[in-house]
C-alpha cells in the first residue's frame, strides 16, 4: 500500500526540497516529486488531486511567469477550502525585481487583488479562482525604517525606490467562491516588517 499524498505543497520548489510536501518544480532535480511547467496551466493542469491540500508555498515563483493567472486559477482547484497559501516575491520598487533576468514581472501588494473574484467586477479574464488576501507582509529595510519611522514607511514605499524589499503575502481558498461584488473588493491592509 503506498502512503496518502502529504496535503502541504511545495510550488516551483527548486533545491528546496520540503520533507511532508509534495515538492513540484519545472526542472527535473533529485527529490522532485512532479515536473510540471507551471507557466502553462492554462492548457496542461498540474497531475494533482482536486480539493486536496491545506498549506501551499510559493516562494519567488510568480514573478518567473508568463502567465500567473492560469496558475493561480489550478491552485485553487487542487486547494481544500480555507486552505492557505503563502506567497513571497521581490516588491515591484526594488532592484531586486529586476536584476534577474528571470523576472518577467513586477508585483505589488494590489497585484495579490486580482487573485479573488471581487476584483473582476467589470471585466472577465476567465479566471475562476478565488484567494482572499488575509495577511500582506512588506519586508522593508531596517535603515531605512531607523531614519524615517514606521508613519512614514508606507509613503516612502510608494514614491521611492529600494525601501520595500520583498512582499510576503497569506492567501486564503475562498470556496465555493465569492460573488463579482465592488462592496468585498476592499483594500489590502499591509504590515511593515523592518529586516
Amino acid at each position: 500500500m503506498t502512503a496518502p499524498m502529504p496535503v502541504k505543497l511545495n510550488i516551483g520548489c527548486g533545491q528546496d526540497i520540503r520533507e511532508g510536501y509534495v515538492n513540484i518544480d519545472g526542472a527535473d532535480l533529485p527529490g522532485i516529486d512532479f515536473k510540471v511547467d507551471l507557466d502553462a496551466c492554462a492548457t496542461t493542469p498540474l497531475p494533482l488531486p482536486d480539493n486536496h491540500f491545506q498549506e501551499l508555498e510559493l516562494v519567488h515563483v510568480l514573478e518567473h511567469l508568463y502567465h500567473p493567472l492560469p496558475l493561480m486559477q489550478e491552485l485553487y482547484r487542487i486547494a481544500a477550502p480555507g486552505a492557505r497559501l503563502h506567497v513571497k516575491v521581490p516588491h515591484v520598487g526594488h532592484d531586486d525585481a529586476w536584476v534577474d533576468p528571470t523576472h518577467v514581472r513586477g508585483i505589488t501588494p494590489m497585484t495579490f487583488d486580482y487573485f479573488g473574484q471581487p476584483k473582476y467586477v467589470d471585466m472577465d479574464y476567465g479566471y475562476t479562482g478565488d484567494w482572499r488576501v488575509a495577511k500582506c507582509d512588506l519586508i522593508v529595510l531596517r535603515d531605512v525604517f531607523d531614519r524615517i519611522g514606521r508613519h512614514k514607511m508606507l509613503e516612502a514605499v510608494v514614491l521611492y525606490r529600494n525601501v520595500a524589499k520583498e512582499i510576503i503575502v497569506e492567501l486564503i481558498a475562498e470556496k465555493p467562491s465569492r460573488p463579482r461584488d465592488k462592496t468585498l473588493d476592499t483594500p489590502i491592509g499591509y504590515t511593515i516588517v523592518p529586516v
